[in-house]
């Protein structure tokens, strides 16, 4: 009895230690945020909803606004925070990105930080509104559109940060010719395109938020096999909760550390290197011209 009492001690023991490990770096920055304007975009759920706890005059950017509502109540119970404001914003649309960035210009004076957190993954071979795949179109495009619609009121506001939510999905991502980017391994190329994005000279971090319990598998989970639900229910177990996923995205939103450092690369509260196709500025400057044509920038 005693020698499976031990087992059993040390088996919990290690879990939690491989708990611990896995959850990765906290933000233990202590600076206020008192004054100064934040928008989110996917910020009803996830890590949006709980980086939007920690900020604070914070605007809300999403899709579903019921859902938004929702999470702009829970958001101000919890935190205290009167200054949560609701946006609409359908990434998969550029007219609803324009319309946002318009909005935000005539609303609010500033802009200090902005957080491109939204993102869908290995959904169905599904259009934007705008006939872009849909994964390069919202975890790419619409965010493209939106930094560089606000861009003149970030610069206005500076010292002002651009966080982009990208994935460790980056180092699976490769180009050849720009008419395949909407080809296949969209969501791949499309965490590329973010980490390509900071190779423009912008004052920017990107950031992997680690493997984390959220909305984001919603359009996979449901494809698996019966088999495979049971063996990937476990590891669902053991990765990161929202609050933990949330922390690198705190980190370079905030941390003084980082006032004069951009372009970087972080993962767990701490700089990372990027795959080497992220770190090509031949490459980078060809995507920003592509972007900005599909976009309608150019």
């Amino acid at each position: 009895f005693l020698i499976e009492a031990l087992i059993g001690l040390l088996s919990g023991a290690g879990f939690l230690a491989l708990r611990r490990w896995i959850a990765g770096g906290v933000c233990r920055s202590k600076v206020r945020l008192d004054g100064k304007t934040v928008l989110i975009t996917g910020a009803n759920t996830g890590i949006g909803k709980e980086t939007a706890l920690d900020m604070a005059q914070v605007n809300l950017a999403c899709r579903d606004m019921t859902r938004a509502r929702i999470a702009a109540d829970e958001i101000r119970q919890k935190s205290g925070n009167d200054n949560v404001v609701m946006k609409e914003l359908d990434l998969a649309s550029l007219q609803s990105v324009r319309d946002l960035a318009r909005d935000i210009q005539v609303n609010e004076q500033r802009l200090d930080i902005l957080i491109n957190n939204a993102g869908i993954m290995m959904c169905s071979k599904w259009k934007t509104e705008d006939g872009f795949e849909m994964q390069f179109g919202v975890n790419h495009l619409g965010h493209f559109l939106l930094t560089n619609c606000l861009l003149d009121l970030l610069k206005k506001s500076a010292p002002s940060r651009i966080v982009i939510v990208s994935s460790l999905a980056h180092e699976k991502g490769h180009f050849g010719q720009s008419e395949q980017l909407q080809s296949t391994h969209v969501w791949f190329k499309s965490q590329t395109c973010k980490l390509l994005y900071t190779r423009t000279g912008v004052t920017v971090y990107s950031l992997h938020p680690g493997h984390i319990r959220t909305e984001l598998g919603r359009h996979w989970f449901p494809t698996l096999p019966f088999w495979k639900r049971i063996l990937v229910i476990p590891i669902i177990l053991l990765i990161k909760n929202p609050w933990q996923g949330a922390q690198t995205t705190i980190y370079c939103a905030v941390d003084e550390s980082l006032a004069n450092v951009s372009g970087l690369y972080y993962s767990d509260c701490a700089p990372k290197t990027p795959a080497p196709q992220a770190l090509n500025d031949t490459t980078a400057k060809k995507l920003w011209d592509l972007s900005a044509s599909m976009v309608g920038l150019a």
